[in-house]
């Protein structure tokens, strides 16, 4: 069975690395391999990616746990402990609030999810799709695809602590402010959400590069390069067949997030390289987010100069 399907096949094809992307998918798995269940339950931070099952719109959204709020429960299954209270985190992880753009999807049974989860401290990263299952304690991911990414692009944050916050009301709008295409202009990481129209699934990928690699054209418009990666071209594929998308970037210092849906489309130059231009429909920015305050950044030494 072709772990593609015809969108990353024609990127791949256009770039001319059919044969190494078919060497990469053979690290694609249905199932949670023990490596990678040990992996999850040390970790404390799950990203995902979904479509609003109302109105259409991709998102990426993150929950963050005391390690073990993830973990396999089957063979091809995890589960993702919410709904507890930020006084007793050893439970679990917040539920995501009401206002968050994921919370109507994560309550939908057989909602297409990607996930990553990401490890800074030691760049490693695991990527687990597959459809949601809602939970009494959360909810749960029926894995269809099951692999591990490359460090390649990951900015190393040695430590984190967890600390009292209370989340700001979310702010929405239709087009970025001053103050939000500064936080852009200086991100370092984000992460992006994409869906295959076809019902193959979601993807939750990672963007990483020195500061200045996501560059913000307009109030309404970002732009960055699509660096060489594995050659799956999951993401890229995806957008190929369907340009919605969902961008998250997180303030690894203060928690806040910032959440983009819109489209996106990658442009092929004649040397070869590609650029993402994303147009933003929505921006919800949420100060005090997420309760995790992480160590500075060591940057990765394959980020490519953002000048160039």
């Amino acid at each position: 069975m072709d772990v593609y399907h015809s969108g990353s096949r024609a990127v791949q094809d256009r770039v001319g690395v059919r044969d190494l992307a078919d060497h990469m998918g053979r690290a694609i798995g249905e199932g949670v391999r023990p490596v990678v269940a040990a992996f999850l339950e040390l970790q404390p931070l799950l990203v995902l990616g979904a479509a609003d099952p109302v109105d259409g719109r991709v998102w990426a959204s993150a929950l963050t746990g005391a390690p073990g709020f993830v973990r396999a429960t089957g063979p091809r299954r995890i589960s993702v402990a919410t709904g507890v209270s930020r006084a007793c985190p050893s439970d679990g992880a917040d539920a995501p609030p009401p206002a968050d753009p994921l919370a109507a999807a994560l309550a939908t049974p057989g909602t297409p999810v990607g996930t990553t989860v990401l490890d800074p401290c030691t760049r490693r990263r695991v990527r687990v799709n597959g459809r949601l299952r809602p939970t009494p304690r959360g909810f749960a991911v029926e894995t269809d695809r099951v692999f591990a990414n490359c460090p390649k692009y990951v900015q190393r944050r040695e430590t984190y602590e967890t600390v009292d916050r209370t989340p700001g009301s979310p702010r929405r709008s239709t087009e970025l402010t001053s103050g939000q295409r500064e936080f852009l202009a200086a991100a370092d990481t984000f992460f992006l959400a994409t869906l295959h129209p076809d019902g193959v699934g979601a993807e939750l990928g990672h963007r990483g590069g020195a500061p200045g690699f996501v560059h913000v054209a307009s109030p309404r418009t970002l732009t960055w390069r699509d660096h060489p990666g594995n050659s799956m071209f999951l993401t890229l594929g995806n957008l190929a067949t369907d340009p919605r998308a969902g961008l998250l970037f997180l303030d690894w210092t203060t928690g806040r997030t910032l959440q983009l849906t819109g489209e996106a489309r990658t442009r092929f130059a004649p040397d070869g390289e590609r650029t993402v231009h994303f147009t933003v429909t929505e921006a919800v920015d949420t100060p005090a987010a997420l309760p995790l305050r992480w160590s500075a950044p060591e940057y990765s030494p394959a980020n490519p100069d953002p000048t160039r």
